[in-house]
Formats: C-alpha cells, sequence, structure tokens
C-alpha cells in the first residue's frame, strides 16, 4: 500500500529527531559547581527528559524549559511550562523572564546547558525595556501571515529581545553549552530559536529593512527603539568573533537532512530509489508544489537509467504562505494540494502518491501534522461536490483532505526538525 509505506516514511523521520535516541551522546563533562538547565522550542520538554534519564542519578539538577501548550511532560527535577506558539503569549514573558534571572546567578565554576528547538523564538519573548509582550504580538502575527520568511522574522525578534541574538549568553558568567535540534534552512545556531546564547551577524539596520520589506505597521513603540539601534544608542547583539561569547559552544544534534536520510534507508530496503533534495527547498507553498509536480512529470515521462520506476522524491525546508482567503490549513496542506492539482493537469495522476507534514506534528495551525493523497483523491473530492482549485485559491486546503480523510493527525511530537515531504511514482 503505497499511502501506508509514505505514512511509515513520515514516522521514521521524526524518530530520527527524538532527543531520547540521540540527546545524551551530546552531553558535556559536568562541572564542579551546579548545573542549570534552560530551553525553550516545540522539543524542550522531550529533550529536558532526555537530559534527567542521562544525568538525573549524577548531579542535582535544576531549571526551566518552556514549551508550546499541550507539548508539556511531568519531569522529575526540571520544571516544564507552557506558552503562546507561534504569536508570544504572558504566560511565555513570565517564564522567560525567570530563566532570565536564574541564569544571571551563575557563577563560573557553574555549567549553564541550553536547550534549543524551533519555536524558541516566540516562546522565550522577553522583550527590551520600553516594548511590551502586546507590541511584539501585533508585530509577529503582521509577519507571519506577510509571507516573510523565519529568518527575516527572527532577525527583527533578536533586536527586541533581552534573551536571543546572543543575549542569553552574555547574561551567564558559567560556561554554557546549547544542544540544538535544528528546524532552519542552513542549520545555523544563531537562525534556530532566533539564537539565544549564538553571535547575531544582523543589525537593527537589517530590522528595520525587514519591517519596510514585508510591509508591517509595527507599533511606535518598536519603530522608536529600532531607529535608536541604528543610531547607536542602544547596544547592538554580540556580533561574530565577539570576545565575550567565548564561554559558549553551540552543537547541533538533530537535522532536517538526518532525518531525510533515514528515510532514503527505509525505502531503499523495499527497493524503492530515492532522490533526496535535500533540506532547502523554500518559497511559497503553492508554486514549490508545482515545481515538484513538474520534477515528477519528467520522472514519470522521462525514465533514466539511474532514476527506474518506483522511485521517492524526497525534500524539506519551510515553506511560506502568503495568507489571502479564509480557508483552513498549514504550508504543508497548501504544498500538498497544489503538487496534486499541478500533478492532474499534467496527466501523470494515476502514477503518484504524495505526503506532506511537519515534523513537530502540528502543520502551521492545523489540527493535524500534514495530509496526503493517492491517484483518486482529486477525482474524489470533485465527487463530493468539493472545488480543490477554489479551496487553494482561499487557502483552505483542508477542505480538501478533511472531507478525504486523508490527513495524518499524530498530537504533539516532541521534536521538530520541519517540513517532510515525498512524492511516490510508481
Amino acid at each position: 500500500n503505497p499511502s501506508f509505506f509514505l505514512k511509515e516514511s513520515f514516522k521514521k523521520a521524526v524518530n530520527a529527531a527524538q532527543p531520547s535516541k540521540i540527546l545524551s551522546s551530546f552531553l558535556p563533562d559536568l562541572p564542579k559547581g551546579e548545573v542549570l538547565v534552560v530551553g525553550a522550542g516545540k522539543a524542550a520538554a522531550s529533550m529536558a527528559s532526555a537530559v534527567e534519564d542521562a544525568w538525573g542519578n549524577k548531579t542535582d539538577l535544576r531549571g526551566l524549559v518552556l514549551t508550546r501548550y499541550e507539548h508539556g511532560l511531568p519531569l522529575k527535577k526540571i520544571k516544564c511550562l507552557e506558552a503562546g506558539h507561534p504569536v508570544p503569549d504572558k504566560a511565555g514573558e513570565e517564564a522567560a523572564k525567570e530563566i532570565y534571572s536564574a541564569v544571571k546567578q551563575l557563577t563560573s565554576k557553574d555549567l549553564l546547558l541550553v536547550l534549543v528547538s524551533g519555536g524558541g523564538s516566540s516562546l522565550l519573548s522577553l522583550p527590551v525595556d520600553g516594548i511590551t509582550n502586546e507590541d511584539l504580538k501585533i508585530v509577529t502575527k503582521q509577519l507571519l501571515t506577510s509571507g516573510a520568511p523565519i529568518t527575516d522574522i527572527n532577525i527583527v525578534r533578536k533586536h527586541l529581545s533581552k534573551i536571543q541574538g546572543g543575549n542569553l549568553a552574555l547574561a551567564s558568567k558559567a560556561k554554557v553549552v546549547s544542544l540544538i535540534i535544528s528546524d532552519v534552512v542552513g542549520d545555523d545556531p544563531t537562525d534556530i530559536a532566533s539564537g539565544p546564547c549564538a553571535p547575531d551577524p544582523s543589525t537593527f539596520e537589517d530590522a528595520m529593512g525587514v519591517i519596510k520589506r514585508w510591509g508591517v505597521d509595527a507599533p511606535d513603540s518598536i519603530i522608536n527603539f529600532l531607529n535608536k539601534g541604528m543610531e547607536g544608542k542602544v547596544e547592538e547583539t554580540p556580533k561574530p568573533g565577539d570576545p565575550r561569547l567565548n564561554h559558549s559552544e553551540n552543537h547541533i544534534i538533530a537535522t532536517a537532512r538526518e532525518s531525510l536520510s533515514s528515510v532514503s534507508a527505509y525505502a531503499h530496503s523495499y527497493g524503492i530509489n530515492t532522490i533526496c533534495m535535500g533540506d532547502a527547498i523554500t518559497g511559497e507553498a503553492k508554486d514549490v508544489g508545482e515545481v515538484i509536480a513538474g520534477w515528477a512529470r519528467e520522472l514519470v515521462l522521462f525514465p533514466k537509467k539511474d532514476f527506474e520506476i518506483p522511485i521517492l522524491l524526497l525534500s524539506g525546508g519551510e515553506c511560506t504562505v502568503t495568507v489571502t482567503g479564509n480557508g483552513r490549513g498549514g504550508r504543508c496542506a497548501e504544498f500538498l494540494l497544489s503538487t496534486a492539482l499541478k500533478i492532474e493537469l499534467l496527466g501523470i495522476q494515476d502514477r503518484v502518491y504524495g505526503l506532506a507534514a511537519d515534523t513537530d506534528g502540528i502543520d502551521g495551525v492545523s489540527p493535524h501534522a500534514g495530509v496526503f493523497f493517492d491517484p483518486d483523491s482529486i477525482r474524489r473530492v470533485r465527487s463530493m461536490g468539493v472545488d480543490p482549485r477554489a479551496c487553494l485559491d482561499n487557502n483552505d486546503a483542508l477542505g480538501v483532505f478533511e472531507p478525504l480523510a486523508n490527513v495524518i493527525t499524530t498530537g504533539p511530537t516532541r521534536t521538530n526538525v520541519n517540513d517532510f515531504r515525498a512524492i511516490l511514482i510508481i
């Protein structure tokens, strides 16, 4: 069953990024003093649980990790709190204050272990003085619906935060070791959860450029603060090479590429060839869907010796959706609906199956991790009286996939290496 194979492939991708399997081998030596564990992101609770499993009997652990609502776990020694994502809220601000205060009390004999994963940017929302969380919310919401890539959004966040852009590491007298699960193309620590312990190459000028480029109507308090930064009246975030960050190490422990590799191996065990397009496939979801469909057509109509059918076309990354309609979807669902419609238009639908899902278990603001289609999906949904093209135009991909029951609902996976996309040609 090709659809079952695709769903199992998605499970393999998620399992390859589970902290319980990978984190312990990256832990540093224990310090003379105490260990403070802090963290933020969709994987924060499962990462903290893995630390407790590895170190719980060896040292006195304490700390606080912050994760998205419904992503928490009961922990023995480390406190786990939940807060708002992707838009920051008061709970996140209060927890971030507690983390910042605890970090400032450490001494040079101690160790600060920072557990970082995607989603940490909005969760660790401790705004600079003079800016409210409400101001941050307004800007974040506008950036999220503008089509701005996550790297642009994070440039703004880093310049409005007391914690991000390397500022958390600056606040620590103790050695800092960050363990990072990457959900960002390029796996650069400065881009993941807005790099709380990594140097920040971006500037106040860059942040203002993002606000202007994406037409954000930012509150006066934010514009005034960014202007002060550009005039040199507010200190910049620490830059690459800043000696004040010499005590801070950043280690990437899981990536989308590793998850894609594990799925390639799984496919090969079934005699299915793979083409991995890598983890940097980004852009507007509808457009990326059409491009991938074009690749599928090439493989169906013009088979090559090295790419014999059956073949699995894999990619990862994070698409964007410029929201103009009022439907329900998510970037994975929108991508896959666009792919399915283009495949039908190209006349190859009888040969192609597809799946797209977010490894964190939540596709944007959708209740599902993702969706899938088979050769009959578009014809079936039309027979139900649904117009899939109109749904795509209205950002309403779930209006197609939910009536078909072609949704994948996992709940929080407590990890996050971004989107997983698989097109199977038979």
